[in-house]
């Protein structure tokens, strides 16, 4: 199995007590996961974030109906959570979320190892298919993130 990594990194200035929260509810994955996807949780909310919650989720990748679980197999707030595919259309998906204080933002860091179903036909795969679709995923992922955090706060 051939495991790639993709690492993907921003910075908001907006202090990590503000910004964690917002990955802590699984119900924001919904808004900065690209329609495309058709992205949908299906565990009923809300969902107690901790070490061992699993997280159900339905989606189309390429029109393809998919069913997605996860597990949280780290819960470190307010600067690290890891989710880790259970079943899904990945070989393997390890995601690890991680959340540093710096010149007054917070750098958010996202390190994903994933491996591509496919067998002989992985590299392929990958390379049509996974690989830019994982990218796409995440620079709309970063774009959205930018968009919600960065309007303007309530009074």
């Amino acid at each position: 199995m051939r495991v790639r990594t993709l690492n993907v990194e921003m910075w908001l200035p907006r202090p990590i007590d503000e910004v964690f929260p917002f990955f802590a509810d699984a119900g924001n994955l919904d808004a900065i996961t690209p329609p495309w996807l058709h992205f949908h949780i299906v565990t009923p909310r809300p969902i107690d974030m901790k070490a061992g919650a699993l997280i159900d989720y339905k989606l189309r990748v390429r029109g393809i109906p998919i069913t997605w679980r996860t597990e949280i197999t780290h819960w470190e707030p307010p600067y690290r959570f890891v989710d880790r595919q259970l079943k899904g259309p990945y070989r393997q998906w390890i995601h690890e979320h991680t959340f540093e204080e710096k010149d007054g933002g917070t750098i958010i860091r996202d390190k994903i190892d994933y491996a591509a179903p496919g067998w002989l036909l992985e590299p392929i795969i990958h390379g049509l298919f996974v690989g830019p679709d994982v990218r796409k995923i995440f620079a709309y992922r970063q774009e959205k993130i930018r968009e919600l955090l960065l309007a303007p706060q309530p009074a």
